[in-house]
């Protein structure tokens, strides 16, 4: 039984990132149970986006943040398989480019957004900001060329972006945007494993850069660094779920249960039709009996 609750963060309390777990209990009994549970998730999901993208009136912003490694790629793979392409889109963000940077901090998500009736994904998003950026202000003084005025004091912007932020989710929460965020928590000793994989399996070569591995002598500073962003950020419209991700399998069934219990939320239906429109479609099925009957 998974309850969501244990992962969930909404402001109502606040979250202390040290006492958090990265691996829990099994939510599987073994590789045939996991599977069957994820592909289950994957049916509702399914089912779900369908009535969603019938009924055109919410979409869902679905953002994954986390320490390199912790295996967004792969889960966003593994749980998203088998939904309609038509009402999903992946949007994975990198470095800026120079077009984007000459723009607000916000710019290149706004463009990404879902339309009604679909589902996007951010792998990464603005909230690196207040993440990676964080950790190296110097992005901020050097890269993004803003005003010195906003930078003499980093701890004021630091404040101000996390506001900007709030402002920016409940804006789309009133605009039928729902919002969910989902930090997948991985240990330092578990990414370090997976990098050192990624190194000696030539199939994975392709993943590592070694900024990965730079970035690891800042990660106190990451951690610290996530702890004030979803507490400064969590609330009951636009929550954050702290995912535990040592083990892939029981990280792909939460986050599969999450975005399924964040799609029932929504107040859903089929359009309905007249009585005249269903006196008219009877008609069809009779036209269409009758074009078939020399087949």
């Amino acid at each position: 039984m998974i309850h969501l609750n244990d992962f969930r963060y909404d402001g109502s309390q606040p979250f202390h990132i040290k006492k958090t777990a990265t691996k829990i209990e099994d939510l599987y009994n073994d590789k045939a149970d996991y599977e069957e549970k994820l592909k289950a998730f994957r049916t509702q999901m399914d089912e779900l986006q369908s009535q969603m993208y019938a009924h055109d009136r919410y979409g869902l912003l679905v953002i994954f943040q986390a320490m390199d490694a912790a295996g967004k790629d792969g889960t966003i793979k593994h749980v998203l398989s088998g939904v309609n392409p038509i009402g999903v889109t992946i949007k994975s963000f990198k470095r800026p480019s120079e077009e984007e940077l000459e723009h607000d901090f916000m710019w290149r998500h706004v463009q990404q957004l879902p339309e009604r009736g679909s589902i996007t994904i951010f792998n990464r998003s603005h909230y690196e900001e207040v993440l990676v950026v964080k950790v190296h202000p110097e992005i901020v003084t050097n890269v993004q060329r803003l005003p010195t005025e906003l930078t003499n004091d980093l701890d004021a912007l630091w404040r101000q972006r996390y506001e900007d932020i709030g402002h920016f989710e409940r804006y789309l929460h009133h605009n039928g945007i729902r919002v969910v965020k989902i930090f997948l928590n991985i240990s330092q000793k578990e990414q370090g494993e997976r990098l050192i994989e990624r190194i000696e399996d030539p199939s994975k070569n392709w993943k590592f850069e070694e900024g990965d591995v730079k970035e690891r002598a800042f990660w106190s500073q990451y951690m610290a660094a996530y702890e004030e962003a979803i507490n400064a950020t969590a609330t009951p419209h636009a929550p954050w779920y702290v995912v535990p991700a040592d083990d892939k399998k029981n990280m792909r069934l939460l986050v599969g249960s999450i975005i399924v219990e964040e799609l029932k939320k929504l107040n859903m239906s089929y359009p309905t039709t007249t009585p005249e429109r269903q006196a008219l479609l009877q008609k069809l099925i009779k036209t269409i009996q009758e074009q078939d009957k020399n087949l």
